[in-house]
């Protein structure tokens, strides 16, 4: 077995189960040892990562996302990893007695100061004078002992907060603050295989009031990158009524999502997700209002024959118009006189809409308008250019 330690100086207690969810992406054996380490067992990872050394370094990088100040250590068992760990990475006979909880004083006075040292006194007086648990301890590092452990489970939602070191005065400035709390949501959708669709950032402001910023995606997905360009976004545009003092991210609704595979011929479903990043990129920066998509309708009237939906959507009714429709619909139909016309095509009577209140009753045409080919109807003795042909 390989186990990998995490020793995290000077963390709050209620930190440690956030980063138990995200060092799951690692191995789905973890243990928390509170209050400031993690014991990682790796064995059955080394394949996936490709050999330890890969996988060590992944972990390492990790980290440095996280931006949290750790030691990480290695060992065949779980309590010398957490040793060696809580030393500084020294081998684990040259770890300080005062690591492992042990009787400094006693052993200062016989001249006894570390691992190796206190392994090769005496079983027996060791155990009259310090008792049956430290020599238990011993041989559960040294692998005389098997250590049972609890394994931790990722929960099914992401709630993480975190105090900022100072006030921040300028919205942009809180994503090197909020990216911590991304990662370690990027790491526990690794775990459970799950992307999301949306999440929130919430800020609590100088006057313990609190605002929230929501950040939507136009498919699931998990990748710290991509929740950061996103909220950069969002961000941009945010105004702040007060100071921030804290930061809480939180996400739910996790949606099953495997890792991307491309195809041997093309990848259209890579295609498809950078078109799904642009569209959230500009529904972040715009509003998710300002960014929508358009489907057909059936309706013959042709500024009712679409309606808008969020991108992505369409309508499943299938409606085929009867007749050429131009490629540009004028937002409002235009007079023009009939000496400006040359017919070429029509009419297409149009009659419908009474059941709405907006009745139609118009014979349409194709005809040539200066150098263009337009799209007009006359209705009540008046003509309308209603559309362009390309």
């Amino acid at each position: 077995m390989l186990w990998v330690a995490l020793h995290f100086p000077g963390l709050a207690t209620e930190a440690l189960l956030t980063l138990a969810a995200w060092a799951c992406q690692f191995t789905p054996r973890v243990s928390p040892e509170p209050p400031q380490a993690l014991l990682l067992e790796v064995q059955g990872s080394l394949r996936y990562f490709g050999g330890r050394e890969t996988l060590l370094a992944s972990l390492k990088r990790a980290l440095g996302e996280l931006g949290l100040p750790a030691m990480l250590a290695e060992a065949p068992t779980a309590r010398a990893a957490l040793w060696r760990a809580r030393a500084g990475g020294v081998p684990i006979e040259d770890v300080p007695l005062a690591v492992i909880g042990a009787e400094e004083a006693f052993f200062a006075a016989i001249g006894i100061g570390t691992v190796g040292e206190l392994a090769a006194l005496p079983r027996e007086g060791l155990a009259v004078r310090c008792g049956q648990r430290l020599l238990d301890e011993l041989d559960q590092a040294l692998g005389r002992l098997p250590e049972p452990r609890e394994f931790f489970v990722p929960p099914a939602r992401f709630s993480a907060g975190l105090e900022l070191p100072a006030e921040v005065h300028e919205a942009p400035a809180l994503l090197f603050a909020a990216r911590r709390l991304l990662a370690q949501l990027a790491g526990l959708l690794a775990a459970r295989q799950a992307g999301v669709r949306a999440f929130t950032l919430n800020l609590v402001h100088r006057d313990r009031s609190q605002s929230t910023a929501t950040i939507e995606l136009a498919s699931a997905a998990r990748d710290l990158e991509r929740f950061a360009h996103l909220l950069r976004e969002k961000l941009a545009t945010l105004a702040l009524s007060a100071p921030v003092e804290a930061i809480a991210l939180e996400a739910c609704e996790f949606t099953p999502l495997g890792a991307a595979s491309r195809g041997l011929f093309g990848d259209r479903a890579s295609e498809a997700e950078e078109w799904a990043k642009l569209v959230e990129r500009l529904q972040a920066r715009l509003g998710r209002d300002a960014v929508y998509g358009v489907t057909p309708f059936p309706d013959h009237r042709p500024e009712y024959a679409w309606r808008r939906v969020a991108p992505g959507e369409w309508d499943p009714h299938e409606f085929v118009q009867p007749g050429p429709r131009p490629a540009w619909l004028l937002e409002r139909p235009q007079p023009v006189s009939q000496t400006e016309l040359g017919l070429l095509a029509g009419p297409e009577r149009i009659a419908c809409g009474w059941w709405d209140g907006d009745e139609a009753r118009r014979d349409y045409f194709i005809a040539e308008l200066g150098e263009v080919v337009a799209w007009v109807y006359r209705e009540e003795g008046a003509w309308y250019v209603h559309g362009l042909f390309a």
